[in-house]
């Protein structure tokens, strides 16, 4: 049992709980639940804990973006431009 108990300890150094990520960024724990579950914020499952990486948490507070989130980004401008050019130069000359 107490071997346990210090493996969760390292692992709360290298990682966050959902209720945690949920208060540093002040919404609710359903909020980041819902998020991870949809594939939105990537996390692990250790036991019944869904666990944040720390280094993702930079990402998602917008400090950094990693190249995944980069793509993502450049193929949802590029998809928007595409399909609705027409009305967002129309929108920019008014």
């Amino acid at each position: 049992m107490l071997t346990k108990v210090k493996n969760m300890k390292i692992r709360n150094e290298e990682y966050v709980t959902i209720p945690q990520l949920a208060k540093i960024l002040g919404v609710s724990r359903i909020t980041v639940f819902n998020k991870v579950k949809n594939g939105e914020i990537e996390a692990i499952r250790i036991g019944r804990i869904y666990a944040i990486p720390k280094k993702y948490v930079s990402d998602i507070l917008g400090g950094s973006l990693s190249a995944k989130t980069k793509k993502k980004i450049d193929e949802a401008v590029s998809r928007t431009v595409r399909e609705y050019g027409e009305v967002l130069i129309k929108l920019g000359n008014e």
